[in-house]
């Protein structure tokens, strides 16, 4: 039997893809081994995002050609996409296929196979207006299932490089959304995480069509108890998306809004398209309407022409949102893209002293979040057992706050509907009692 190993470098949407390369592969009777082992076919996932993200890229794939030198080496991803000559210059690499045309993998395998010629299938993704339809019917960790929603991005903010490795933004069918959702519960998932390069963005390429109505359609989905949006822009959370925040008991209480800087000067040379002001009414709407909603978001530190009194006021910013975490990055320079050709470079020393400020205050806040649920009861989903204590009977798994429970509990009830009364908060993990586990429908079917 042929094998295949997968290595995926980047973010969730690059594991996302993974996945649903694995399933053609599966369909046509490989099986799957680790990428440590000796493969007939490696596949290497690749991520550009930044230029660390190039060079692990290359590393891995030079792994996979000295691990089985016969055998066949596929390269996918972002990098594959804006490189792909760099790539195929790699002796070894048989075939590059970008960030589209991968549900073609097999037959490419195939015409390779038969003419032993390595190929290039990269071709311009700034043409690309259709959504590439892959999908994965169930995930190896079973309780959150991942769907993929939309591909690319129309903003060009200047640090940067997504829309050129990812293409424009384009939305999947909705029909096609709702489809596999219900396949989703019907493989016994109870909370789907929706995602993409800009989720937000869903529906902006459909006419009389939006993020919102897609919400209100997959509120419908018989079964589905939890519905997660991976991340949203601030400008994207129209009164509509709050709407349907407020109105469906499937939305859960946690929002990733990423807001990169804290203050107007930075966000405009960053080219965002919000204001720290706009911004921060859209979070206090969000409490207004959600109270107790856990709002997580991403943090550059460092970016050029950032000046001392700048980071200072974004710090009494972010202080005044009261996220629950923060996703703290170090600004690096990605070749290719505006910011990495401005003049004023903050030095890394300072970049450094500045994102660990941003690490400490994420932490206050992640504990001072936790604090105020503790004496209350929360669903949480059990994930898997908890890894600082294998066998002592602990189980792990996130409320749909987004705070991460760890309680005693058995392994009957992960992917189940737990309640679990918060005892103690911690900054990653806090502590829990089991009250109940909710019967749910499918369960009691059988």
């Amino acid at each position: 039997m042929a094998t295949v190993a997968f290595h995926t470098l980047g973010c969730k949407v690059n594991f996302y893809d993974t996945e649903a390369i694995w399933q053609l592969f599966k369909n046509e009777g490989y099986e799957q081994v680790d990428f440590e082992q000796t493969a007939d076919v490696y596949v290497i996932n690749t991520c550009t995002v930044t230029n660390t993200g190039d060079k692990k890229s290359r590393q891995m794939i030079r792994r996979a050609i000295r691990r089985n030198p016969e055998a066949i080496v596929a390269v996918t991803g972002c990098y594959a996409q804006t490189s792909p000559a760099e790539i195929m210059a790699i002796p070894g690499v048989d075939m590059v296929i970008g960030t589209q045309d991968r549900d073609k993998i097999i037959p490419i395998v195939k015409q390779f196979e038969q003419d032993r010629q390595p190929i290039n299938a990269v071709r311009n993704i700034m043409k690309t207006r259709q959504f590439e339809e892959l999908d994965v019917p169930d995930f190896a960790d079973r309780t959150r299932a991942f769907l993929k929603i939309q591909e690319g991005c129309n903003n060009f903010c200047t640090f940067c490089i997504i829309p050129w490795s990812r293409g424009l933004m384009r939305s999947r069918e909705p029909q096609s959304v709702i489809a596999q959702a219900e396949q989703l519960v019907a493989a016994g998932y109870q909370e789907i995480v929706l995602t993409g390069i800009h989720t937000g963005g869903y529906g902006e390429d459909i006419e009389d069509y939006s993020l919102a109505k897609l919400l209100w359609d997959l509120d419908k989905v018989e079964g589905l108890k939890r519905i997660r949006i991976s991340s949203i822009e601030a400008s994207q959370i129209t009164d509509e998306v709050i709407e349907v925040l407020k109105a469906s008991d499937k939305m859960c209480r946690h929002l990733h809004i990423p807001l990169q800087a804290g203050d107007d000067r930075v966000l405009a040379r960053m080219r965002r398209k919000y204001t720290t002001a706009e911004f921060a009414s859209k979070i206090e709407r969000l409490h207004e309407i959600m109270p107790d909603v856990a709002i997580t978001t991403d943090v550059i530190v460092g970016f050029p022409g950032e000046t001392e009194e700048m980071f200072r006021g974004g710090v009494e910013f972010m202080e005044r949102m009261k996220f629950s975490e923060m996703h703290v990055f170090p600004y690096s320079k990605r070749t290719g893209t505006p910011a990495a050709r401005m003049e004023d470079q903050v030095d890394e020393e300072i970049k450094n002293a500045r994102v660990h400020e941003l690490i400490d205050l994420s932490e206050k806040m992640q504990l001072a979040y936790a604090q105020q649920f503790v004496g209350q009861v929360l669903e949480v989903i059990p994930e898997r057992a908890y890894k600082g204590a294998p066998d002592s009977g602990l189980y792990m798994g996130y409320s749909d706050n987004y705070i991460q429970l760890v309680f005693q509990g058995s392994e009957d009830m992960i992917g189940q509907v737990c309640r679990v009364k918060v005892t103690e908060a911690g900054v990653n993990e806090s502590k829990g009692q089991l009250v109940r586990v909710l019967e749910t429908a499918s369960v009691v079917n059988l």
